[in-house]
């Protein structure tokens, strides 16, 4: 296996290296903490390798702008925290209605309203069901290391452009701030950029004008549009689900989380293994779509499912319409910036099974 280059960095700046190296050619944004060093590194490391770095007046501005950026063909993104990403849905909105591909990245920190600066995953609603207006989804991806915070940004660009469609990474503040090693492996740009003739590069003499828009006046034309993404996005949840699955192939009881809540239910795994429970894992990496067949399909011969999360209970609820209540779902969860810890991973997954009993396994 051939070494790329390997460095230490803050989960932000690895993703802003990474977006410069997947060849983002337009970045703008507004500093919000914590996620305020994407905006940093790019103002610096971007200009000078070529990239269009502008700190917009407020978050609405930014999503506009790369809405027009992407419009016209160039790999462009944003990021921004909490209230900041609140502020981008209606352009978000737009953007997924005009079949423009862009990025996005919302480092989450704690809720509601102004909250606090501290890590949170309270905006897994937002994300998955589509907090602006209108029938559309989002693509999402859900790093749990550093070195998934630069490795879903090229994932990220390529999905986008090949599906057109925005693609957001949903991470949170201890991520964004936490430094671990980071490789980067070679990445031609050129060769992972499609042509893109809808875009509005100028009108030659030889085609009608390209004219991207999310208005159709007519109820009609809007159907027709609406129908169109739907076609796409259930063609994204054929292709694009992705999870891991660990100790689960015997597993009694098993546990879902994403992002950094899955690493805390990864140790909580190794120390219910040691005490002799038959525990696994389940990490969704794509939230949208959702890993909801393999879920339905684990959930079949299990005692319990305990779904960990860094909110009151959001994911828990699509965890519940993939088990179909094949087996009990559990929930247990912090809030307001507060990182549950391993033990108390645990201590809840023993109590759920203390309740339990076998469930029955429901015919196919």
């Amino acid at each position: 296996m051939t070494v790329g280059d390997i460095r230490l960095m803050k989960g932000n700046e690895a993703l802003a290296e990474a977006a410069i190296r997947a060849g983002c050619q337009a970045y703008f944004g507004y500093p919000i903490t914590p996620q305020s060093e994407i905006l940093e590194y790019l103002t610096d490391e971007g200009r000078k390798r070529g990239m269009i770095v502008l700190q917009a007046e407020s978050e609405v501005a930014s999503i506009n702008m790369v809405y027009g950026a992407g419009g016209v063909g160039a790999r462009a993104m944003t990021s921004s925290s909490g209230p900041g990403f609140s502020l981008m849905q209606e352009g978000i909105s737009y953007i997924a209605a005009a079949e423009v591909p862009c990025i996005l990245v919302n480092v989450s920190r704690g809720g509601p309203g102004l909250g606090t600066i501290q890590p949170s995953q309270g905006d897994y609603f937002q994300a998955v069901k589509g907090g602006g207006h209108g029938d559309y989804n989002l693509v999402v991806l859900a790093p749990s290391s550093v070195q998934e915070m630069a490795d879903f940004v090229f994932d990220a660009f390529d999905l986008a452009d090949k599906y057109r469609t925005p693609v957001l990474i949903l991470a949170d503040g201890a991520l964004g701030q936490m430094m671990e090693k980071v490789e980067y492996h070679d990445y031609i740009p050129a060769d992972h950029i499609p042509p893109k003739p809808w875009a509005t590069t100028g009108k030659p003499k030889d085609r009608a004008p390209n004219v991207i828009t999310s208005l159709h006046m007519q109820a009609e034309q809007m159907e027709e549009a609406n129908l169109k993404l739907q076609e796409k996005f259930r063609t994204i949840a054929t292709h694009e689900v992705r999870y891991e699955l660990v100790e689960a192939e015997d597993a009694e009881y098993l546990i879902v989380a994403f992002g950094l809540a899955a690493r805390i239910a990864h140790r909580a795994v190794e120390l219910a293994r040691a005490e002799g429970r038959k525990v696994g894992l389940l990490r969704p990496i794509t939230l949208w779509p959702y890993p909801s067949d393999v879920l339905r399909a684990l959930a079949a011969r299990l005692r319990g499912v305990l779904v960990v999360e860094m909110n009151a209970g959001q994911m828990v609820e699509d965890v519940r319409l993939a088990v179909e209540g094949r087996a009990p779902v559990h929930f247990t969860g912090r809030m307001g910036g507060v990182i549950p810890s391993p033990d108390e991973v645990v201590t809840a997954l023993n109590r759920m099974a203390a309740n339990s009993v076998k469930h029955p396994v429901e015919a196919n």
